[in-house]
C-alpha cells in the first residue's frame, strides 16, 4: 500500500474524544467485511462510522454529510456490487459517499479480488486509482481485509499524531471548539445577521449572560451553536456546550455543567467551588441549552460569573432567566416573503425561508428545484408556517411524496383547524404545534404510535434500546421500518456517537409526542418499560466495569447517561425506591470513575425525603451517597457514625461487599477529621481490603488498598506505603481495572522519585499517563506530566521539566483541582533545576502553557508508539 495521503488538520480531537472511521460499502454483500472492520476498528479504541439502517426510498445525502462531517478518515470496501440507485439519481449511494467524502480526509480504498465486477462500479474504482488523496489496497477474504485495515489506520495514526505536536494556535483554537460543540446536522440559513449581532454582543463583553430567548423550534439552539463557532477567537480558552434539555431538576445545574467541563465530582471539594476555580482568569464561553426547565437555578449563573468575570454564558430558554449581568436577544423566524408579493422566481429567491425550504428539499429529493411553476406554492407555505425553521424543515420533508402544491393546499386547509383547537398557546407555539400535528398525521398508525413512545428516551438512545420496549406496542416487530419513516420525515435525528449509531428528537419533538402519548394514558406504562429496561442494562453491564472492558463500558455507560437519570428519576417518582436505590449502587464505580457523586446525591436526597418505608440495605446506599461529599468537605464524627450505620445496614442486609466498601468509606472519614484517627483507620481499611479480597471484589480491593498506602505514607512509613501501592496496582491489572491501576502508579511513581528510583518511576508515569488517557481523565493525566516533568528536571532537562509542569498546572486549572500534596514531588525536582537554569525552565513554562493535551502527552512521551497515538486519537 502506498503512503497514507496528507491531512495536516492539526491535533486529532472529536466531539465525542474519538478518531471516528466513516466506513462506506454495499451492506449486505458486505456483510462479513463490514464486521471485520468493525471489529478492527474497535479494536484500536476508536469510532467506526457505519449507516446501518439499509436502502431507502431517497438517497439520504444530509445524513452522508453530518456522518462524513464529523469523521477523520474514510474507509471505503468495495467488491462486486455498484449498489442501488435510488429513483432520480444518477449514481449509487456507495459513489455519493464517496464524491462527499472531504478532499483533505485520508481515505483509504480496499478491493475485494473478483471476476465479476459491476462495469459502473469498475470506473469508480479507476478513478479512485487516480486520485493522490486515496490509498488503494487488494484483498482476498475479511480476515484479510480486517488486519490490512488495522495495520493501516495504525500507520495513519502515528503521523498525525507526530503532526500533533506542531500545530498552529489558530488550528488549535479551532479544535478544541470542536472537540465540545456538537457539529449540525445540516447548514445554517438565514441567520447571518443574528450571527454576526451576538458575535458583536459577545466581543464587547458588556454582559455576563446572553438569552437567545424565542418558542420551541424557531432555532434557538442552532443559532447559538454557530454563534459559538464565529466566536470562537475571542474565547481562547475554550467554548462548551451544555445539553440541559433533560436535566429537570434545578439541583443537578452544577453537577451537568462540571460533567461538560471535564471536572470529577468525587465529593472532595465543593462543586460550585471547584468550577469557580476552574473558569476563573479563563476566557471561556459556555452554552446552556434549554435552561427553561431548570430557571429557578438562574442565580447560579451570578455567583459563577461573579467569581469568573471572564466566563461568558449563552442561554437558550423559551423564557427569560430575569437575573443580574442577562443581556436578553429575542430570536425572530426567518423572513418570509411579503403577503402582496407575486408568486415569482425573483421574488421567492429573496427569502431565507424559501431558501431554507429548498434546501431541504433537496435533501429530502435530490432532484428538486425552485421553478417558476412551483414559486409561488413554496411561498405560501413559508408564509403560513411564518418563517419557523423546524415547521419549514417538517414540511420540506414531505416533498417526497407532494408536490409543493399538494402541500401548500394541505397546509391551507388543515392549518387553520389545528391551530383554532390549541388557542390557549401563544400564536406561534400553536403554528408549530399546528405543523407537528399536520407532519404526524402523514404517518401511519403504527408509526405515529412509534414516534409517541419514544418520547420517553432522553437526549439520544439505541435502535436496541428501542426494539427493547416495543413489546405489545403496535409497532413491535417493526421498529426498524419505522424508525426509517421517522428518520424520512425528520422527525427523529440519526448519527453516530463513540461508534454506535444513535437516534434523538429535538427538544420540541419530544415535548409534543410526550403530550400525545400522555394524552392516550400510555405514558406511565411507557416510562416504566423505559426504567425497567436501562435497570436491566445496569444489572447486565455494571459488571463489566471490573474487567478488561472497563473503558468501552464507561463509554457506553456515559452515552446513555440521560436515559439513565430519567430512569433513576422515574424510580423515585414512582415510589419504587428499593429499585432506585439498587439502580444507584449498581453503578457505583460509573459514578465513583466519572466523577458524578454529586447528581446521585441528589437523586439519594430525594429517595429519603419521601419518609416511605424501604428496605434497610436502601436506606444504607441512600445515606453512602449522601454522606460521601460530606466526609470530604464536612468531616465530623456524626459523618463516621453515619457511615458506621451503613456498614450496620448493609451487614444485617446479608451484603457483606457492601458493608466492606462502607467500612473502608468510614475509615477514610477518620482520617478526615481534624484529629484524625491514624491507628483505627488503618485497622479498618486493612479488616475491609481482607473482606473484599475474599469476597473475590478486585476493584473495591485495589482502591481500598490505595487508601492503606495514602495512610500508610501519612504516617512516615514510605516502604509500607509503596508496598500497598504496588499491591493494588498489581490487583488492578489482574482485573482490567485501568483507573485503579493509573491511580496506584502515580502514587508508586511519586514514592520511587523520594527514592531516588528515577527510571522506575519514569516508567510507572509512561504507564499511568496512558491509561488516564485511554480513560479521558484529566486529573490523572496531570498527575503523569508532573511525574515526566520530575524524571525531565532529574535528567537536567530544564525546558521539558518547565513545559510539562505549566501544561499540568493548565489543566489542573481547566478541572478545578488545587491539590497541595500532588505538587511536593515534582516541584522539588524542578526547584532544583530552577536553580541552575532558571532561564530555560522559564521558557519552557511559557510554552507549556499554551499546550493542547495532545502537545503535552507528545511532549512526555517523545518516542511514543502507535498505542500511545491510539490513546491521544481516544481521547
Amino acid at each position: 500500500m502506498g503512503a497514507v495521503p496528507d491531512a495536516r488538520s492539526g491535533p486529532i480531537r472529536t466531539p465525542d474524544q474519538r478518531l471516528r472511521v466513516f466506513v462506506s460499502s454495499t451492506l449486505r454483500e458486505m456483510a462479513e467485511e463490514r464486521r471485520s472492520v468493525r471489529s478492527a476498528v474497535e479494536g484500536m479504541h476508536l469510532a467506526p462510522v457505519m449507516f446501518e439502517l439499509g436502502a431507502r426510498p431517497h438517497p439520504p445525502r444530509e445524513l452522508y454529510r453530518s456522518y462524513l462531517a464529523q469523521s477523520d478518515v474514510f474507509v471505503g470496501i468495495y467488491g462486486d456490487s455498484y449498489g442501488w440507485v435510488a429513483p432520480g439519481e444518477e449514481i449509487s449511494g456507495l459513489e455519493d459517499e464517496y464524491r462527499l467524502a472531504p478532499r483533505a480526509m485520508p481515505k483509504l480504498i480496499y478491493v475485494k479480488s473478483t471476476h465479476t465486477r459491476d462495469e459502473r462500479l469498475q470506473e469508480l474504482i479507476h478513478r479512485i486509482q487516480e486520485d493522490d488523496t486515496a490509498a488503494y489496497l487488494p484483498f482476498e477474504d475479511p480476515a484479510q481485509l480486517g488486519e490490512q485495515v488495522a495495520a493501516d489506520l495504525a500507520t495513519l495514526l502515528a503521523e498525525r499524531f507526530d503532526e500533533s505536536r506542531d500545530v498552529t494556535a489558530e488550528e488549535d483554537a479551532t479544535s478544541s471548539l470542536i472537540a465540545r460543540v456538537p457539529v449540525p446536522y445540516s447548514t445554517t440559513i438565514g441567520r447571518e445577521r443574528d450571527i454576526a449581532d451576538l458575535c458583536g454582543l459577545l466581543q464587547r463583553g458588556e454582559h455576563r449572560v446572553i438569552s437567545l430567548i424565542g418558542p420551541g423550534g424557531i432555532g434557538k439552539s442552532r443559532l447559538a451553536i454557530e454563534s459559538a463557532i464565529a466566536a470562537r477567537r475571542l474565547f481562547p480558552d475554550g467554548t462548551y456546550f451544555v445539553a440541559l434539555e433533560n436535566v429537570l431538576e434545578p439541583g443537578l445545574l452544577l453537577p451537568t455543567i462540571a460533567y461538560t467541563l471535564g471536572i470529577r465530582d468525587n465529593g472532595e471539594a465543593v462543586l460550585e467551588e471547584r468550577i469557580s476555580r476552574a473558569l476563573e482568569d479563563r476566557d471561556v464561553l459556555l452554552v446552556l441549552d434549554n435552561f427553561e426547565q431548570i430557571v429557578d437555578a438562574a442565580p447560579v449563573l451570578v455567583r459563577l460569573y461573579t467569581v469568573a468575570p471572564s466566563a461568558t454564558f449563552l442561554v437558550t430558554s423559551r423564557v427569560v432567566l430575569r437575573i443580574r449581568g442577562e443581556q436578553v436577544y429575542d430570536v425572530r423566524p426567518l423572513s418570509v416573503p411579503a403577503r402582496e408579493a407575486p408568486g415569482t422566481l425573483d421574488r421567492a429567491a429573496g427569502s431565507a425561508a424559501v431558501d431554507l425550504f429548498v434546501d431541504r428539499a433537496q435533501a429530502a429529493k435530490p432532484s428538486f428545484a425552485l421553478t417558476e411553476e412551483n414559486a409561488g406554492a413554496v411561498m405560501d407555505i413559508c408564509r403560513r408556517l411564518e418563517g419557523l425553521p423546524l415547521a419549514i424543515e417538517l414540511a420540506a420533508a414531505k416533498v417526497r411524496m407532494l408536490t409543493p402544491v399538494g402541500i401548500a393546499e394541505r397546509l391551507r386547509t388543515t392549518l387553520p383547524l389545528l391551530t383554532a383547537a390549541v388557542r390557549d398557546l401563544p400564536e406561534r407555539h400553536r403554528t408549530m404545534r399546528a405543523t407537528l400535528d399536520w407532519s404526524v398525521s402523514l404517518l401511519s398508525a403504527e408509526d405515529r404510535a412509534l414516534l409517541e413512545d419514544l418520547s420517553v428516551f432522553a437526549e439520544r438512545f439505541s435502535v436496541e434500546a428501542v426494539e427493547a420496549l416495543g413489546s405489545g406496542r403496535v409497532w413491535d416487530g417493526r421498529a426498524i421500518d419505522g424508525l426509517t419513516a421517522l428518520i424520512d420525515g425528520s422527525l427523529v435525528k440519526q448519527t453516530e456517537v463513540g461508534g454506535r449509531t444513535v437516534l434523538s428528537l429535538l427538544a420540541i419533538v419530544r415535548e409534543y409526542a410526550l403530550g400525545r402519548l400522555k394524552e392516550r394514558g400510555d405514558a406511565d406504562h411507557m416510562r416504566a418499560a423505559h426504567a425497567d429496561y436501562y435497570t436491566a442494562l445496569v444489572r447486565r453491564d455494571a459488571g463489566e466495569l471490573r474487567s478488561a472492558s472497563q473503558a468501552s463500558t464507561l463509554a457506553a455507560l456515559s452515552i446513555e447517561l440521560a436515559n439513565l437519570r430519567a430512569a433513576v428519576r422515574h424510580l423515585i417518582y414512582t415510589d419504587r425506591l428499593d429499585d432506585a436505590a439498587d439502580f444507584a449502587w449498581s453503578l457505583l464505580i460509573y459514578w465513583w470513575i466519572m466523577g458524578l457523586f454529586g447528581g446521585v446525591r441528589v437523586w439519594m436526597l430525594e429517595l429519603l425525603g419521601k419518609e416511605q418505608p424501604i428496605r434497610p440495605h436502601s436506606r444504607a446506599v441512600a445515606w453512602f451517597y449522601a454522606l460521601w461529599g460530606e466526609m470530604w468537605q464536612h468531616p465530623s464524627e456524626e459523618v463516621v457514625a453515619g457511615l458506621a450505620e451503613c456498614v450496620r445496614l448493609f451487614t444485617e442486609s446479608g451484603d457483606e461487599d457492601a458493608a466492606a466498601m462502607a467500612l473502608a468509606a468510614r475509615a477514610t472519614a477518620r482520617v478526615q477529621l481534624p484529629r484524625p484517627d491514624i491507628e483505627t483507620a488503618s485497622r479498618e481499611l486493612d479488616d475491609a481490603v481482607e473482606r473484599l479480597h475474599r469476597l473475590g471484589n478486585g476493584w473495591g480491593e485495589a482502591i481500598t488498598r490505595v487508601s492503606l498506602g495514602r495512610v500508610a505514607w501519612l504516617r512516615g512509613e514510605p516502604e509500607a506505603a509503596l508496598a500497598h501501592f504496588r499491591r493494588a496496582s498489581e490487583v488492578a491489572e489482574s482485573g482490567g481495572d485501568l483507573f485503579t491501576r493509573s491511580v496506584a502508579g502515580n502514587q508508586i511513581g511519586r514514592l520511587l522519585l523520594v527514592g531516588g528510583k528515577t527510571s522506575e518511576a519514569e516508567d510507572f508515569f509512561r504507564r499511568t499517563l496512558v491509561d488516564s488517557i485511554t480513560l479521558h481523565h484529566d486529573e490523572g493525566v496531570a498527575y503523569g506530566l508532573e511525574g515526566m516533568c520530575a524524571i525531565a528536571a532529574a535528567h537536567g532537562d530544564a525546558h521539558r521539566a518547565g513545559a510539562l509542569s505549566a501544561a499540568a498546572a493548565a489543566i489542573r486549572h481547566r478541572i478545578g483541582v488545587f491539590d497541595v500534596e500532588a505538587f511536593t514531588v515534582h516541584e522539588i525536582s524542578l526547584d532544583a533545576v530552577r536553580r541552575a537554569q532558571p532561564d530555560a525552565v522559564a521558557d519552557g513554562e511559557r510554552t507549556g502553557a499554551e499546550l493542547s493535551v495532545a502537545e503535552a502527552v507528545a511532549l512526555a512521551l517523545p518516542d511514543a508508539d502507535a498505542s500511545v497515538a491510539h490513546a491521544v486519537a481516544h481521547w
